[in-house]
């Protein structure tokens, strides 16, 4: 027999406690501001609507509840974009793959462009664009084990590897760049 998961009833939410739950909420998980605005107005609907209780009022708290919890350190976009920025690339996501992951964390987009650019900036070597993106291409390779990072059987599977690369969201120039290299240790950043 199998148990069916029953779901909790939804706590009454009064006014003034939803700094609260933003606190509660951020200590337990990184959060940008749009995450926790969609946070808190997912859970103000689904309590009001339970206890039939009118949401406007709650809802109009939030914009306050945000903007008080702005000069705590709790909420800090710019770092939390910077971070991650720097973590997406660094693990090999290619630029586009990173702005949308960003994007989907609820920064805003000119925060997220500046944030990737700064990541960029601190990889590309006397301003030569370009070196940001052979070394999250490499970091890539690295970590799925593709072209120079292989063990065996590198010759068939090129344009496997290729395709890897290009789903990832690599550049064909530079994804064929690294399927190619030779030299594993040529691809690391100056």
């Amino acid at each position: 027999m199998s148990a069916t998961r029953r779901e909790r009833e939804p706590r009454r939410i009064r006014p003034g406690d939803l700094a609260a739950l933003a606190r509660a909420h951020l200590e337990r998980y990184v959060a940008s501001t749009g995450r926790l605005r969609a946070v808190l107005e997912r859970r103000v609907r689904r309590a009001t609507a339970h206890h039939g209780d009118d949401p406007a009022p709650l809802l109009a708290e939030i914009d306050g509840v945000i903007a008080g919890l702005d000069g705590t350190g709790l909420l800090d976009d710019v770092a939390l974009a910077g971070g991650l920025a720097g973590s997406l690339r660094r693990r090999g996501d290619a630029r586009p793959v990173a702005r949308q992951k960003m994007l989907a964390r609820g920064l805003p987009p000119a925060l997220v462009d500046a944030a990737l650019a700064g990541a960029d900036a601190a990889v590309d070597a006397d301003g030569q664009r370009g070196d940001a993106d052979l070394a999250a291409a490499a970091a890539y390779a690295r970590r799925r084990h593709l072209g120079p990072f292989r063990a065996a059987g590198r010759a068939e599977r090129r344009d496997r590897d290729l395709a890897a690369m290009a789903r990832a969201g690599h550049r064909f120039d530079v994804a064929r760049r690294v399927i190619d290299c030779d030299d594993p240790e040529a691809l690391r950043p100056a």
